[in-house]
C-alpha cells in the first residue's frame, strides 16, 4: 500500500511577486497535484516566478469545492502531494481551503502549509491600532439589515476587529458603521496592499465614510478599534439592560452578554435588574 500523501497549503502574494517564498516556488515545481482557485492566475504567477508547474492543475474555487473534494481526497490517499492555493493569501483565510483540510483532519491525512502573505496581519500592521488582541471577521455583510445586526455585535468588542469588504459598499459599511458605533471610533481602511497604488487611510469613521463616498478602487481590508472600556459598575449597567429588554430581548440573554462585554458578575447584573423592576412598580 502506497504511503499517504500529504496536503500543503501555500500562502500566495497579496500583489508583488516578489513576497512569494522561495518554499512556494519549490513546491509549485514538486507537487503532483495543485488546486487553483484560478488556474489561468496560477499559470500567471508561475510564468512570474519562472517555474513550471510538473503536476496537474485543477480548479478549486467555492462553488466546486465540494464536488471536487473526493478527487484530492483520493490523489492523497494514494500517495501524492496537493498543493492548494488561492489568489492572493493565505488559503481557508476568507478563501478556499477549509472544508478540504476538514475532510484530511476527519481522515487523520498529513497538512502543512508554508506560510506568507496574508491581508490580515498587513492591514493590521500598518492600521496604527491596537494589534495585541484582534479577530478577524470574513466579509462585512452585504444586506443593510444584516449589517446592522452584525456591527451591533461590534459595540461592545474590546478587540481590534479586521474584515474585508468590497470597494462598491465601503461607503455604506463605513457609514452604516458610524451609525452604530459612532462616528468617533477609529480604523483604518486598506486597499491595493504590497501593490502599485498601495494605500492606507486612517482616521474616525465618519471622516472616511466621507472620503469613500468619493469612489475607491482595489483590493480592501478594514481595520477597526475595540470598543473603549465600559463602566464596570452593575448599578450603570442596570439601565443598558433594561432597555434592551424592553425593546423584545431576552433579560438573561442581554445580562450574559453586558456581564461578558465588562467584566461583571452575570448574576449580579441579572438579580439587580430584577430588583430594579420591583422597586419601579
Amino acid at each position: 500500500m502506497p504511503e499517504t500523501g500529504r496536503l500543503v497549503l501555500a500562502a500566495t502574494p497579496l500583489g508583488d511577486v516578489g513576497d512569494a517564498s522561495r518554499r512556494l516556488v519549490e513546491a509549485l515545481a514538486a507537487a503532483d497535484v495543485i488546486a487553483a482557485e484560478d488556474t489561468r492566475r496560477l499559470r500567471s504567477l508561475a510564468a512570474a516566478l519562472d517555474v513550471t508547474p510538473a503536476g496537474r492543475v485543477v480548479s478549486f474555487y467555492e462553488d466546486v469545492e465540494t464536488s471536487r473534494l473526493p478527487k484530492l481526497l483520493e490523489a492523497l490517499r494514494s500517495g501524492e502531494t496537493v498543493l492548494l492555493v488561492t489568489d492572493a493569501g493565505m488559503p481557508s483565510v476568507s478563501d478556499p481551503g477549509y472544508r478540504l483540510v476538514a475532510a484530511c483532519v476527519e481522515e487523520d491525512l498529513p497538512v502543512t502549509c508554508l506560510p506568507g502573505p496574508s491581508a490580515v496581519t498587513t492591514a493590521l500592521a500598518l492600521s496604527g491600532l491596537a494589534s495585541d488582541r484582534f479577530c478577524f471577521d470574513g466579509f462585512a455583510p452585504r444586506k443593510g439589515g444584516e449589517r446592522a445586526k452584525w456591527l451591533s455585535g461590534l459595540a461592545t468588542e474590546p478587540r481590534t476587529t479586521v474584515f474585508f469588504e468590497s470597494p462598491h459598499r465601503l461607503a455604506s459599511t463605513l457609514r452604516d458603521a458610524a451609525g452604530v458605533l459612532g462616528a468617533d471610533r477609529r480604523a483604518a481602511v486598506c486597499r491595493e496592499l504590497t501593490k502599485t497604488y498601495e494605500e492606507v487611510k486612517r482616521g474616525e469613521l465618519g471622516e472616511l465614510a466621507d472620503w469613500a463616498d468619493e469612489g475607491v478602487r482595489g483590493e480592501i481590508t478594514v481595520v477597526l478599534a475595540g470598543a473603549p472600556p465600559r463602566s464596570t459598575s452593575v448599578e450603570d449597567l442596570v439601565a443598558e439592560v433594561a432597555e434592551r429588554a424592553a425593546a423584545g430581548e431576552r433579560l438573561k440573554t442581554v445580562a450574559a452578554e453586558v456581564a461578558e462585554a465588562t467584566g461583571v458578575s452575570k448574576k449580579e447584573l441579572y438579580d439587580a435588574v430584577l430588583t430594579a423592576r420591583r422597586s419601579a412598580k
